[in-house]
C-alpha cells in the first residue's frame, strides 16, 4: 500500500486547506483512512479518519466542525478539508491506512503511511 499525500502550505489563521492523500496498492474496499498530525515538540495526534467502503467519518474534538473529511472512491482520494484555521493546527499531516473497515483513532492501528505534508498556520 502506498499513500501520497499533498496540499499543505502556509495560510493565515481563519483561513483554509484542503489535504489530498492518494492511496494505491489496495485492492479491496474494507479499509479506513485516517489522517494524524505532529506538531513540533508534540507526539503525532490522530484528527480523523473515513471508511472507505460507506463514507462513515469520525474526528477529534479539536477539529469537529472545522475540518471535513471525504473521500472520491473513482480517484482513490481521501481529502481533509480544513477551514476556520488556528495556529495549534500548525503540524506535518500524516494519512495512513488501517486495514480494516473498524475506525479506529490510535496511531498504532494503521499499517501504512504517507510521507506527511507541512500545515503552517500564522497570525
Amino acid at each position: 500500500v502506498q499513500l501520497q499525500a499533498s496540499g499543505g502550505g502556509l495560510v493565515q489563521t481563519g483561513g483554509s486547506l484542503r489535504l489530498s492523500c492518494i492511496i494505491s496498492g489496495i485492492t479491496f474496499s474494507r479499509y479506513t483512512v485516517g489522517w494524524f498530525r505532529q506538531a513540533p515538540g508534540k507526539e503525532r495526534e490522530f484528527v480523523s479518519a473515513i471508511n472507505w467502503s460507506v463514507g462513515s467519518t469520525v474526528y477529534s474534538d479539536s477539529v469537529k466542525g472545522r475540518f471535513t473529511i471525504s473521500r472520491d472512491t473513482a480517484k482513490n482520494t481521501v481529502y481533509l478539508q480544513m477551514n476556520g484555521l488556528k495556529l495549534e493546527d500548525t503540524a506535518i499531516y500524516f494519512c495512513a491506512v488501517h486495514l480494516s473497515a473498524v475506525i479506529r483513532t490510535t496511531e498504532t492501528s494503521y499499517n501504512s503511511w504517507g510521507q506527511g505534508t507541512l500545515v503552517t498556520v500564522s497570525s
